[in-house]
């Protein structure tokens, strides 16, 4: 819906919330804190291990707090209490789907793939592979997955801060789009994973509090009754001036996903590529390697599902609330349209203070993530191309860094052309879009490279490139790009696949590429020996400090 749908005066309301210099001046402080922090962290970065890993020095309750950090994005705080606000029950399904993901995680594959690999996802993958055309998959579906990732949130930093700072336009937001991707650029090139871990970690501690701060000022308005604040909620929803908006009952499924079969099949869809997805995120793969052992890498997962879980919870309280209290209209006329319910509610409960403090902690959060997403795919370009694909193992540490440093300001500017032309979309789906392509391309080839011996280099190849050419072109060719009021393009219509988001084809589709790929090719899976240093390796860690470069 468009602000021209929406009541004048309510748009003017919306646009000038709080106090533009403060906001600034909290921003400000936010940055010079953590970029001190960044600059002290970088002081120890002597080696490779420490720029993409951190030397393996932090703690699992450090690195699942950091975790928690990477892991909730602009797309938890932002996206998530907006399709809260705006359509209920439904927008809770992410907070389920992106909660349960963990579960698959921890399960699969948190504590074997600490154990062999070494600094990227590809160093499992390849482990008893052909290295080179394995490696190069892995790589390019590692910087496919981390451009969607990164568009959402960099889309995320443009409602956000053209709605604090009272930036009409599109020209505005696009500036600002620009200074999130400069800054995400100088905090990996200066700090690389230990100051980036570092931001996560002060990130997440703020987040977590912000968010239970502002659950218990909505509950108190509501005089802690639940039940209350979800009938206010509803009772808003219903008086909306947009007649779709108050047809809505956000206390039941079906707002969104509901009606049609092929509503009822895109929501399935899109709970498949939420719950298998984050096994597959490279970013949050990557985090494993940061602690010095397996039962680090178990802990690590156990706080963050704890911290994860918590802040779900609150989000749910935090939409409705938005809902009750700042109601529908003035939402969705403001900039960011969904994506300000939790700015315009934190201004609601304490005016320009808590407006500047909860802002700026999402600011801190699209930065923190975005920053996690340019290390790893900085990382695996190096390691996992330049290093091992064109340098055919040849290339120093000191080299890997350096290209390394050159990808992430490459990927910077990738991301925020893409993150301009992707603003105003609602980033919570924005996200979901890079879930299936982890689901879809990675995570096929993880559990087998893990559990199936007699996986080889052309099941791997398969299920790679087919989950991922697959996922992107159904992508491109669905409504989330063309054909629908809220299209990335919206002033075009190319679209012939009927889902907005396409798990539920081509996440089956990688599977079942590898498997036909793997028993179409009767050798390739590795020699005897390797596949059993794989297997006792991934089981008891031992060896696991060695390179896995051969």
């Amino acid at each position: 819906m468009s602000p021209t749908q929406i009541d004048p005066q309510s748009y003017v309301v919306a646009a000038a919330v709080g106090n533009p210099a403060a906001n600034i001046a909290i921003f400000v402080a936010f940055v010079a804190v953590t970029m001190y922090v960044v600059i002290r962290a970088s002081k120890n970065n002597k080696s490779a291990a420490d720029f993409f890993t951190g030397g393996r020095g932090f703690s699992g309750p450090q690195n699942g707090i950091a975790i928690a950090g990477d892991y909730l994005s602009a797309a938890s705080f932002l996206g998530i209490a907006g399709a809260i606000a705006v359509y209920g029950y439904d927008g809770f399904l992410y907070s389920i789907g992106f909660l349960v993901a963990w579960l698959v995680a921890l399960l699969l594959v948190a504590e074997l793939l600490r154990n062999t690999g070494k600094f990227t996802m590809a160093d499992v993958l390849s482990f008893r592979l052909r290295q080179r055309p394995v490696r190069l998959a892995a790589a390019i579906s590692t910087l496919f997955v981390s451009l969607f990732y990164l568009l959402a949130q960099m889309a995320g930093a443009g409602g956000l801060v053209a709605l604090l700072l009272d930036i009409e336009g599109r020209l505005g937001q696009s500036i600002v789009i620009a200074v999130v991707g400069a800054l995400m650029i100088v905090y990996v090139l200066i700090g690389g994973m230990k100051g980036t871990t570092w931001v996560q970690i002060i990130k997440a501690v703020l987040l977590i509090a912000g968010a239970a701060i502002m659950t218990f000022i909505v509950l108190a308005k509501f005089g802690m009754n639940i039940s209350s604040m979800l009938g206010s909620a509803q009772d808003a929803i219903t008086g909306s001036a947009d007649e779709k908006i108050a047809a809505r009952d956000v206390l039941a499924p079906g707002a969104q996903y509901g009606g049609s079969m092929e509503s009822k099949i895109n929501f399935l869809s899109l709970a498949i590529a939420l719950v298998l997805g984050t096994a597959g995120l490279p970013h949050v793969l990557m985090r494993f390697y940061t602690v010095p052992t397996a039962k680090e890498a178990r802990k690590s997962v156990v706080w963050a599902i704890a911290l994860i879980g918590a802040f779900y919870l609150f989000t749910l309280v935090l939409g409705y609330g938005a809902a009750a209290l700042v109601g529908p209209d003035k939402i969705m006329a403001a900039a960011g349209k969904q994506n300000s319910a939790a700015p315009l509610l934190a201004f609601e409960l304490g005016g320009v203070v808590l407006l500047g403090i909860i802002s700026a902690v999402a600011f801190a959060t699209i930065l923190a993530v975005v920053a996690g997403l340019a290390i790893t795919a900085s990382a695996s370009f190096a390691h996992d191309i330049y290093a091992s694909v064109i340098k055919r193992g040849q290339a120093s540490e000191d080299d890997q860094v350096r290209v390394s440093r050159y990808t992430v300001v490459v990927l910077g500017i990738m991301g925020i052309i893409l993150g301009i032309l992707a603003n105003g979309q609602n980033i919570a789906f924005l996200v979901a879009l890079a879930f299936a392509i982890a689901a879809a391309a990675n995570l096929p080839t993880i559990v087998y490279s893990l559990y199936w011996k007699r996986f080889n280099t052309r099941g791997a190849l398969w299920s790679i490139y087919g989950g991922l050419i697959s996922t992107i072109v159904l992508i491109i060719f669905s409504p989330a790009v063309s054909g629908s009021e809220t299209a990335m393009v919206p002033g075009a219509d190319f679209a012939w696949f009927p889902l907005a988001n396409p798990g539920i084809v081509s996440i089956p589709l990688g599977f079942i590429l590898g498997i036909v790929g793997t028993l179409t090719s009767p050798s390739d899976q590795g020699t005897p020996e390797r596949n059993a240093e794989m297997e006792v390796r991934s089981l008891t860690g031992v060896g696991a400090e060695k390179a896995v470069v051969h």
